[in-house]
């Protein structure tokens, strides 16, 4: 009987435009996952590894290195390390806004077709639930316009007919949502991971003025007009 249900005569013909309207929801979920994973997986960078390796260039001041290193490393760690590194010569409280203006461009891109994702969860069985109020309306008007007694066996296969789209936006919902907290763990991972980066970047850039005795634009016009005066 399931397997009925689902078949191409058991769900298309039967089931009404609302089984069109919840494939088109699955079309379009399935676009959104593959998408995101695609992404989550371009994403992937070893944090660790990235910040010793830009540490070491900024302590030899060699800043286009570091630079080129963190240019060549996919995903969005990388590009907040770089937009901290062309910034290099800034105090520590403008690279922060930096780190976090450029932390805040990134939540976009992140986020992008995860609220579609819960949208196709939340929107598929509520479509089945009107497909299936629609299909048993349908069934007791034919019922009243006959006038006749109908046997339950025809009475079973009208029932179990409409509520073939809630079946379907079952499963469509379930994997759905699955997937959407799935990405937003994700999501909330590598946020974690952002913040971190931007973090360690303004670091790792203060403490190499500090141990060379390199010191800001700024505070060196500072001490020369101190001189002056």
């Amino acid at each position: 009987m399931p397997i009925q249900l689902f078949s191409e005569s058991g769900l298309l013909e039967r089931g009404g435009p609302i089984i069109w309207l919840q494939l088109g929801l699955a079309f379009f979920g399935a676009v959104f996952v593959v998408e995101r994973l695609f992404f989550f997986h371009r994403a992937r960078i070893n944090v660790g590894d990235l910040l010793v390796g830009l540490s070491n260039h900024a302590r030899r001041k060699a800043y286009a290195e570091a630079l080129h290193e963190a240019a060549r490393a996919p995903g969005p760690v990388a590009r907040v390390a770089h937009a901290i590194l062309l910034r290099h010569h800034m105090e520590r409280s403008d690279l922060r806004d930096v780190a976090q203006e450029a932390g805040q461009l990134e939540v976009p891109r992140i986020e992008k077709y995860i609220r579609g994702i819960l949208a196709v969860a939340l929107l598929a069985p509520l479509t089945g639930m009107l497909g299936t109020v629609l299909g048993l309306t349908e069934m007791f008007q034919e019922l009243g316009d006959s006038g006749q007694a109908v046997s339950s066996v025809k009475l079973s296969e009208g029932v179990f007919q409409s509520l073939a789209t809630t079946g379907l936006g079952l499963v469509i919902a379930i994997p759905a949502y699955l997937f959407y907290l799935y990405f937003l763990g994700r999501a909330k991972r590598l946020f974690h991971r952002i913040e971190r980066t931007g973090i360690e970047m303004v670091n790792i850039i203060c403490d190499s003025r500090a141990e060379t005795g390199i010191v800001s634009i700024r505070d060196e016009l500072g001490s020369r007009r101190e001189g002056r005066g």
